[in-house]
This record gives structure tokens, sequence and C-alpha cells, in this order.
């Protein structure tokens, strides 16, 4: 592949995938109705590595402190976490998703895998198997980015 060809597809890979993102982005924030992109990444932080500091949770996500305060203070609002003193140390809070913070994830997933597999519906056989095989050549690229 010449320079020129490597980087034509570097651009048409990169608005490819840009539409594909943002489309998926858009899918779980709709379907979570109401809940902003910063609760959601906060949700699904609290369901992968359980309970945390409101700090904690502000340096994992790149967002000030204060950021993390209204989302949680949102987040409460709507029984989607619950804040609670530390037993080990009372200074510090700790933030849970609660059973209702899960369900709203798990809406969201259910939702984008369902428009996700729609789309695929509609593409061939040997289309969906080239897709299939691309998924290892894209999971490379994202870790050589």
């Amino acid at each position: 592949m010449t320079t020129s060809g490597a980087a034509d597809l570097a651009s048409d890979l990169r608005l490819a995938l840009g539409r594909v993102a943002r489309k998926i982005r858009r899918i779980y924030v709709d379907a979570a109705e109401g809940v902003s992109f910063l609760e959601l990444a906060v949700l699904q932080r609290l369901e992968r590595t359980g309970p945390s500091a409101p700090g904690t949770i502000a340096g994992d996500e790149g967002v000030t402190s204060a950021a993390v305060a209204a989302t949680l203070t949102s987040l409460e609002r709507a029984g989607l976490v619950h804040r609670a003193r530390d037993p080990g140390d009372r200074r510090r809070v700790i933030v849970t998703i609660t059973p209702s913070g899960q369900q709203t994830l798990e809406a969201r997933e259910s939702a984008s895998i369902g428009r996700i597999e729609a789309a695929l519906s509609r593409l061939t056989r040997g289309e969906r198997e080239r897709l299939a095989a691309a998924v290892p050549l894209l999971e490379r690229i994202a870790t050589e980015l």
C-alpha cells in the first residue's frame, strides 16, 4: 500500500469509526432517558470497580471534584447511587450503585446491542463475516494508538 493509500485509509477509517462511536454514544444516552453522559460514565465505573470515593471517581474520569459532586447529587436524587460514610474512616464518603442504577445500565446496554444487532442483520452473511474478521484488527489498531 502506498503512503497516500495508507493516509486515505486512515482518513476513511477515522471518519467511519467516528460516526459509529457518536451514534453508539447517542443510543447509550437516549436509552437512559434523562441521564447525562457523565452520569452514565460514573454508573459504569461504579458497576465495574465497585464502591468508590468521589475524589477517586473524579480522578478516574478526568473531571473536577465539583463536576462529580453535582453528578452524584443528581444520581442520588434519581435513586441511582447511594452515598454513605466509610465505616473505616468516617471522614470519607463512599458511593455505591443501587439496583435502579444497575437497571439503568442494563437498559442502555440492551438498547445499544439491539440497535447494533438490527444494523448487522441488514448485512449479508459475507459482510458480517468480513466485519467479524476485522474486529481483531480494530482492537490491534486501538492498542497501537
